[in-house]
């Protein structure tokens, strides 16, 4: 389906920006700052103020410490902006539940069992769900192992996760041919959850 076509007489009313930044501290052990602004083009009309435009009406930071198989050492929040001061705020140290979750087992899941409805803040639990795949990206190439090369490699888990990867494509064919899968009729379905990377570090592999 083609892209839909941009009205030229709409106008900008709101604008929500997600940054992630990952920062590797040293000794195994990463960082992870995520931050979420909602901010509106024109004055809004708060329950105790007239927000300005341009002036965030929400701004968050969720910070991760995490170490290279993806657990969770330490996490906190700090909430910059808000539509209501004073209690946007006041979840005390929620966010500290995420230690000792794993990013890659059952994240997504457990965050809603800690963090759900009033337990959190909904935009800060709703920020969790882009931190898996960001991680990923982070390590990819430095922590883990995406090529899948070596005599004892395995599949590099990112094959099978989307339709430019998928095993029997012209992606993997061309830039991954060890593991290449022509298609079937007893192909069984590729339709598979996020597995756990292969966590190996490549300079190591390569030392």
């Amino acid at each position: 389906m083609a892209l839909p076509s941009a009205a030229p007489e709409r106008q900008l009313k709101h604008s929500r920006h997600i940054d992630v930044h990952i920062y590797a501290r040293g000794a195994g052990v990463w960082e992870v700052d995520a931050v979420i602004t909602d901010v509106k083009t024109r004055d809004t009309e708060l329950a105790n103020e007239v927000r300005p435009a341009g002036v965030p009406i929400h701004d968050m930071l969720l910070r991760l410490v995490i170490d290279e198989a993806f657990n969770i050492l330490e996490a906190g929040s700090d909430t910059r902006g808000m539509p209501y001061p004073g209690e946007c705020d006041n979840h005390g140290d929620a966010y500290a539940r995420l230690v000792g979750l794993n990013l890659m087992r059952g994240f997504r899941y457990a965050v809603y069992e800690r963090l759900g409805g009033v337990a959190g803040c909904t935009h800060l639990t709703e920020l969790t769900q882009v931190l898996p795949t960001a991680v990923v990206q982070a390590f990819a190439g430095e922590v883990i192992n995406t090529r899948g090369e070596g005599v004892d490699a395995k599949q590099p888990f990112q094959l099978d996760r989307c339709h430019a990867l998928r095993t029997d494509g012209n992606t993997v064919r061309t830039y991954y041919p060890r593991w290449y899968k022509p298609a079937s009729q007893d192909t069984p379905s590729r339709r598979q959850p996020f597995p756990e990377p292969e966590v190996k570090r490549v300079r190591d592999e390569n030392s």
